[in-house]
């Protein structure tokens, strides 16, 4: 599933228009990504929780020459399943 069928599903569910839905998905996801942005762990209960963590810095390889390549320290989201969505994956 992407954006549009997300949208699409919306409509359906709802009875909003497109436009609508377009703008309350944005707003959705513009706020999920302004609270990790911040650091701020975002939580949908039964469903599950985004959070930020750190990765630590380490050596890597390039593949094609060989040589060894430093890569930074970085924050990167994490997502851990909720209870409700585990046990409905099943």
């Amino acid at each position: 599933m992407n954006k549009q069928d997300l949208i699409a599903k919306i409509v359906k569910d709802t009875g909003a228009t497109k436009v609508a839905a377009a703008a309350a998905l944005e707003s959705v996801l513009d706020g999920i990504t302004r609270s990790l942005k911040k650091g701020d762990p975002i939580t949908f209960v039964g469903f599950g929780t985004f959070k930020t963590s750190v990765r630590k810095a380490r050596m890597g390889r390039n593949p094609q020459t060989g040589a060894e390549v430093k890569i930074p320290k970085r924050r990167v989201v994490r997502f851990s399943a909720g209870k409700t969505l585990k046990d409905t994956v099943k």
